[in-house]
């Protein structure tokens, strides 16, 4: 009879239900976890990316009269080391693309532009009173440089110093370079000379 008692009796039958939820509560939510999906699979990491080995793309060959090109972005630094003076044309923060050098012990001037040549190449330097063309050779050093090998008596080294302005270096199969004259050429030269 405390069943029916329960049931009509309003109090009795809402204190069981309260006591009955906290009873009911955990078995719910064990229930419902149990019906969740399982976590997702992480996502296989992603294949390194090989680097492609990009040529670089041929030289744009500067068109019209020499002394009208762009001049090469750049400023010259000199310094001196145990082997003599040598000035750099470049930009600030990146390898020289120029380079002039005097080898006291060889009494010789070394100029050199970046980049590869190949066998039989030639380098010609024009200023404005004439130019002079030389063979030219890999220096074998990293970064890569074309280079030749003048005396500091060489006339078109006085050219140079007294181009207007500016001279010009081509070697085939590299970017020409059009270099402002600054007193640092100049500088190499008379301390080979000496």
């Amino acid at each position: 009879m405390r069943t029916s008692l329960a049931r009509c009796f309003w109090p009795y039958s809402v204190i069981m239900r309260i006591i009955s939820i906290p009873q009911i509560l955990p078995l719910a939510l064990l229930a419902l976890a149990g019906c969740s999906p399982a976590p997702p699979e992480p996502a296989p990491a992603p294949e390194p990316v090989k680097p492609v080995a990009a040529q670089a793309p041929a030289p744009t060959p500067l068109e019209g009269d020499w002394i009208d090109w762009p001049i090469t972005p750049g400023t010259w630094v000199y310094r001196t080391d145990a082997r003599g003076s040598l000035a750099l044309f470049g930009e600030a923060g990146r390898d020289a693309i120029f380079i002039i050098r005097c080898d006291r012990s060889r009494r010789q001037l070394i100029i050199s532009r970046t980049g590869s040549v190949g066998d039989g190449a030639i380098m010609r330097l024009r200023a404005s009173a004439g130019q002079a063309s030389y063979p030219v050779a890999n220096s074998g050093g990293t970064p890569a440089y074309a280079a030749i090998s003048v005396s500091p008596g060489d006339i078109m080294m006085d050219r140079i110093a007294y181009s207007r302005g500016r001279f010009a270096v081509e070697t085939g199969g590299l970017q020409s370079l059009a270099i402002p004259v600054w007193p640092e050429f100049s500088r190499v030269v008379e301390d080979c000379r000496r």
